[in-house]
């Protein structure tokens, strides 16, 4: 979904006319940076016993701040751009997704740097560079 659109926003902004249609923008994730992640589990790896943690950054954003974050740094307005679209509601979707990270902080020294408006920022960055190619 993140590259959806971040790919859409990116497009958008140069020049294509096309709209990008979703489903349910309020749901909630914890939207992380999967680099960070793989930091985390190489840390899980490098312990004496094998354990569970939560790999997370521990706070919930909107689909919908999610979105207006990556059209607004390419300059756009989201609402003139994107249909919500009925059919792509899923029923079963979760509602708030959020972990909690407070073991892997307390056990590995572990906790997430980037916050979604940073994910975002990141995404939209590379995606205009690999655009440029």
């Amino acid at each position: 979904m993140t590259q959806k659109i971040v790919a859409a926003a990116c497009r958008i902004a140069q020049g294509s006319t096309g709209q990008l249609y979703l489903g349910n923008m309020q749901i909630q994730r914890d939207w992380g940076w999967a680099p960070e992640y793989v930091e985390a589990m190489y840390l899980m790896l490098q312990q004496s016993q094998p354990n569970d943690y939560v790999i997370a950054m521990g706070e919930s954003s909107s689909l919908e701040d999610f979105l207006a974050a990556a059209f607004a740094l390419v300059d756009l307005d989201w609402r003139h751009h994107v249909v919500i679209n009925d059919s792509l509601l899923q029923p079963t979707d979760l509602a708030v997704g959020r972990g909690n990270p407070a073991k892997a902080k307390n056990k590995l020294g572990w906790q997430a740097q980037y916050k979604m408006q940073d994910v975002v920022q990141m995404m939209v960055k590379a995606r205009l560079a690999k655009s440029v190619q």
